[in-house]
């Protein structure tokens, strides 16, 4: 009940913005090749759901791929850093300089080196989504209490003990958050990647419709892309409960965090 409680007024807000929609869509005889509305929209997506059903799953393979590419890449990147001056001195400014660079610039380079199969749509997805894990894991492992590390210190814990049995578990919640924003930015970047080259996927299939000016089956898609977004979000969170200790879970929930 309090979570339901806590969602409630965002799903209000959502069902009001969508009847405004459509009430404006009407009231102000707004052409559906500029803004289409609700009703419009669901038609369209109904009318081609085949299409809009294989495709989400081309996307959402190459989407779930480079998230868990960029965490298995992510975490241990972060720990070494942690651990290693020298590595942080080295590699953390890379990693932020590599931010800087719009991915849609790495897309025709990666189509170039890796043709035009899963693989560049993959390892765009992992460049955009690695970062925020990354720089989570590593604040996370910071902020361990001391007096956590003293005491395991004291009991003759070895650097490996310490290291699983305190700081991890310790910068879990931090990673988690990481994770989570990580999942939106991979459907991202496998979107960017079928923009470059692509002969199948809901990014293909944007381009389609933007061709041929079906724009109902555009913003069909873009539908179909927060769905897929708000889905991949909510089973990080759904692993995090699972996976978090009870305590660490209800101190996320008493700060207000995305838990569930």
């Amino acid at each position: 009940m309090r979570r339901f409680r806590r969602e409630l007024p965002a799903v209000l807000a959502f069902v009001l913005f969508v009847a405004l929609w459509e009430a404006a869509s009407h009231l102000f005889a707004i052409p559906k090749y500029l803004v289409p509305a609700p009703s419009v929209i669901v038609g369209a997506m109904v009318e081609a759901w085949g299409p809009i059903l294989t495709d989400s799953g081309v996307t959402l393979m190459e989407a779930v791929v480079g998230l868990v590419l960029s965490i298995v890449v992510s975490v241990p990147l972060g720990v070494l850093i942690v651990y290693s001056p020298v590595i942080e001195r080295v590699v953390y400014p890379f990693l932020v300089a590599s931010q800087a660079i719009p991915k849609v610039a790495l897309a025709p380079i990666f189509v170039v080196w890796f043709g035009f199969g899963l693989l560049p749509k993959v390892l765009i997805a992992f460049f955009i989504a690695f970062f925020p894990i990354v720089v989570n894991t590593v604040v996370g492992m910071s902020r361990t209490p001391p007096e956590m590390i003293h005491l395991m210190r004291s009991l003759g814990a070895s650097p490996a003990q310490m290291l699983l049995r305190v700081r991890l578990v310790a910068a879990a919640p931090y990673i988690f958050a990481g994770i989570k924003i990580a999942a939106a930015f991979a459907v991202v970047g496998a979107i960017v990647g079928e923009f470059i080259a692509a002969d199948k996927g809901l990014g293909y299939l944007q381009l389609l419709a933007n061709n041929n000016m079906q724009i109902p089956l555009l913003f069909g898609t873009l539908v179909a892309l927060s769905i897929m977004g708000i889905l991949l979000f909510y089973v990080v969170a759904l692993i995090e409960f699972f996976v978090l200790p009870k305590p660490l879970r209800q101190k996320r929930m008493d700060e207000g965090g995305a838990t569930i």
